[in-house]
């Protein structure tokens, strides 16, 4: 019954299903036969496997008790739209011998397109060793390089993240913190790379850190390191990289990011170094003015609720005019106002610490009343911070 075309442009897939037990040849002359004469002559199976345009139908089956199931699989060299009506035309068979059948045709694979797409692949590979032989034609090869960082650069996972092509193979992940440092690793060959792209910790790093050895690369100011600790209240992190003093990841050199990733440290070891780092800070300078009281005039029932807090470890959002919008633990305040919307003035039991006043300040709250003040070395403006212990 002719062979596989020697050049197929399409590859019918479907699934069957017997209520009996039946055999492979069972099933391809139930096809052949309940297709006859459905779409006229030109477009009959028979005819169209004898003229090389149809090739050699495949059929796999398993039993599963009274039943059998399978698996179709029909070459075609037709057009597309020949091929889409061969595929309809196959959901049409509702028997295999004597006993009721249902075909459903999963896809229609473009065998085409699976060639262009290794063709793509292997141009990328050549033009990479050609980079490598010749790095005096840097110069004239940068437009197409250029093209190629962005070809590579995928969206992976629920969250979409900018990544790598080689970030869900690879053993070990880089995590950078945007789009624009996922390009500049992919343009010096690290295709192991994933972007945080946000303030909000994505689920989807999180869940790849499980599973993988991890390298959190940041920016060398102090945006990086606050999002260092960010990501490693969340993330199983590993090692910790750092670009030069002052410099982003983006705009790195590629010995400049491999010098940085060789220096890599430990999770906790760098923790430890930024928390040496910050003493050494407080000890130069002068020890910060202490909160004053509040300057804003409080309604009776919030002096009445800061009484009642203590030691409940809660927290209360009041909007504009004191009217509480929700009441939640301490321990979720800092991404619940990260978050929330309409938040004026805040009371909660609990250490008023930098974190939670930077958020504040970047929020546009007007008022935080903790139970006590913490290290607090930065008081903005326009921002009242006090203790319960003011008020009551």
């Amino acid at each position: 019954m002719g062979g596989l075309p020697v050049n197929a442009k399409y590859v019918i897939h479907a699934k069957i299903e017997i209520d009996g037990i039946v055999d492979k040849p069972d099933v391809i002359g139930a096809i052949f036969g309940q297709t006859e004469g459905l779409l006229g002559s030109d477009l009959d199976l028979r005819e169209l496997q004898n003229s090389g345009r149809i090739g050699r139908i495949e059929v796999s089956v398993s039993r599963s008790g009274n039943k059998v199931r399978g698996h179709i699989r029909v070459p075609s060299n037709l057009g597309k739209a020949e091929t889409a009506l061969i595929a309809a035309a196959l959901e049409m068979v509702d028997r295999v011998g004597p006993y009721p059948a249902r075909v459903e045709v999963t896809r229609i694979e473009d065998v085409r397109a699976e060639k262009r797409r290794r063709i793509v692949e292997r141009a990328k590979e050549l033009l990479r060793k050609l980079e490598e032989e010749i790095p005096e034609a840097r110069e004239l090869v940068e437009e197409v390089m250029e093209a190629l960082k962005v070809s590579e650069l995928i969206h992976y996972g629920p969250d979409r993240l900018p990544a790598g092509p080689e970030v869900d193979t690879a053993d070990t992940v880089i995590i950078v913190e945007g789009r624009a440092d996922v390009i500049n690793l992919l343009k010096h060959g690290y295709r192991n790379v994933i972007a945080l792209e946000g303030a909000t910790i994505p689920r989807t790093v999180v869940e790849l850190a499980k599973r993988k050895k991890t390298i959190l690369f940041i920016d060398g100011d102090r945006g990086g390191e606050l999002i260092a600790r960010n990501v490693l209240n969340v993330v199983k992190v590993d090692y910790v990289a750092r670009a030069p003093p002052g410099r982003e990841v983006e705009e790195l050199t590629g010995k400049e990011i491999a010098k940085a990733l060789k220096n890599k440290v430990s999770a906790r070891e760098f923790l430890e170094m930024l928390e040496r780092e910050r003493k050494a800070v407080r000890e130069e300078e002068r020890p910060p003015e202490k909160a004053k009281p509040p300057v804003i005039k409080l309604p009776e029932h919030v002096i009445e609720e800061a009484k009642a807090l203590r030691g409940t470890l809660e927290a209360i959002l009041y909007d504009e005019e004191w009217k509480p919008l929700k009441r939640i633990a301490v321990r979720d305040l800092v991404k619940t106002l990260s978050e929330a919307e309409a938040v004026a003035y805040v009371l909660f039991d609990g250490v008023v610490t930098q974190r939670i006043v930077d958020v504040a300040q970047t929020r546009g709250l007007k008022a935080l009343i903790g139970a006590r003040l913490g290290d607090v070395v930065r008081l903005p403006e326009g921002l009242v911070i006090a203790t319960i212990d003011d008020l009551t």
